[in-house]
């Protein structure tokens, strides 16, 4: 794993390590206006064009949940650990289905190991290249909702234990795993209910959870690490992807694009992955790092096998 130390001064590291409290609190707010004004222009105006508009705003903006969440697992949220995991589960993870200590010990593994046979998300990218046609049957699936229902069936099997375990036993294995998840969804439809409009709940929350925050999710998990040029190199086993303000409207918030300088300075909060760039461009590292113009880009290279 690199060390920071290796290539930056410690002034530079000093600075890259600066937690903006107020930034996070921004970006939590922005999340959730885009989902609730999304919600609120298909409200007013119904039509067909407004409603894919509304599903692929308020998909961005849960990855976006995802992605905060993710920074939360670092401890780049805020200061206070309790803080940082309490606002993370209640108003990122548990909406979205996740869990904010549980992603933690999993992802941690994955920096540790990234792209060795031990990384726990080797099988994200491993499979690439693969042919068009393989891509497009697993967008189909992604899209058509089939993805999240199987992920989401074998996450309830999991909460719900094995028929050996006492009932009890059972009931507060799932209410540790979910009940969070279940409760924040819960708040979510009641408050949509208690202003008239609980149908925007399954047709612009879950819906689009189910369908193309999946395929987002899927391009998001290609672009960081499939096809890297070189495994074992620290700057070469992950990718950063440009994104132009469409794509981080519908694609990639957040500055989830600087995949490389997340895995090179790990710590470091999302919005100051830009700079971090930036630094390593001018120690003259940037011949080095492995990056693409753009998320089709990456996709050609991942669907180039015949």
């Amino acid at each position: 794993m690199i060390q920071p130390a290796d290539y930056l001064t410690a002034d530079e590291i000093a600075r890259l390590r600066v937690k903006s409290q107020w930034r996070s609190v921004w970006m939590i707010a922005h999340a959730w206006g885009v989902v609730f004004a999304a919600m609120a222009m298909f409200a007013l105006w119904p039509n067909p064009l407004t409603f894919i508009a509304a599903a692929m705003l308020i998909g961005a903006r849960q990855l976006g949940m995802a992605i905060l969440m993710h920074d939360a697992a670092h401890g780049a949220l805020f200061h206070n650990r309790k803080l940082n995991d309490t606002v993370s589960n209640w108003l990122l993870a548990y909406p979205v289905l996740i869990e904010t200590k549980s992603y933690r010990s999993y992802h941690l593994e994955h920096h540790k190991y990234v792209q060795q046979p031990n990384d726990p998300d080797l099988g994200l990218s491993a499979p690439f290249p693969i042919t068009k046609a393989s891509f497009r049957r697993k967008l189909l699936r992604d899209i058509t909702g089939r993805t999240a229902l199987k992920q989401r069936g074998a996450q309830i099997r999991a909460a719900l234990g094995t028929q050996e375990m006492p009932l009890s036993e059972r009931v507060a294995l799932f209410r540790r795993k979910m009940g969070g998840m279940l409760a924040a969804n819960l708040i979510l439809l009641a408050g949509l209910s208690a202003v008239g409009y609980w149908h925007l709940y399954p047709l612009l929350w879950l819906l689009p959870l189910l369908t193309y925050y999946q395929v987002i999710t899927r391009v998001r998990n290609i672009s960081e690490h499939a096809v890297v040029p070189d495994n074992n190199d620290d700057f070469r086993n992950a990718r950063t992807t440009h994104a132009n303000w469409l794509a981080r409207a519908l694609l990639a918030p957040y500055f989830v694009n600087y995949h490389l300088e997340h895995h090179l300075m790990m710590f470091i909060p999302c919005y100051r992955l830009p700079q971090a760039r930036q630094v390593f461009l001018a120690h003259g590292h940037g011949g080095h790092m492995e990056s693409q113009p753009g998320y089709r880009a990456v996709l050609k290279l991942a669907t180039g096998r015949m």
